[in-house]
């Protein structure tokens, strides 16, 4: 299975901190910064780099303020091989 990695950009400037986004991030990236912006709220912040670009966090934002990608692994690697065969064979599949 492809491996997904996924990461987020938030404008911090037009986020509310209304922690929508937060309690919506399964993998717990997400929290409430220390500090305000220039409209004097508390934005929110990605704490984690363990993103997997589910998109939660985006469809909750009631300002549109999150932007999510996502980068799928699709590096090929060889598990098995079959050749020349000729008569009865054993295959072993490395996991």
């Amino acid at each position: 299975m492809a491996k997904v990695k996924g990461d987020i950009i938030i404008d911090i400037e037009k986020c509310k901190g209304c922690e929508l986004c937060v309690d919506a991030c399964p993998q717990d990236s997400l929290e409430k910064s220390r500090q305000v912006n220039n409209k004097g709220y508390l934005y929110i912040v990605k704490i984690e780099d363990n993103c997997t670009g589910c998109t939660n966090c985006a469809l909750v934002c009631p300002d549109g303020v999150i932007n999510v990608y996502r980068k799928i692994d699709k590096k090929k690697e060889q598990v098995a091989r079959i050749s020349n065969v000729t008569g009865d064979i054993t295959v072993t599949v490395a996991e």
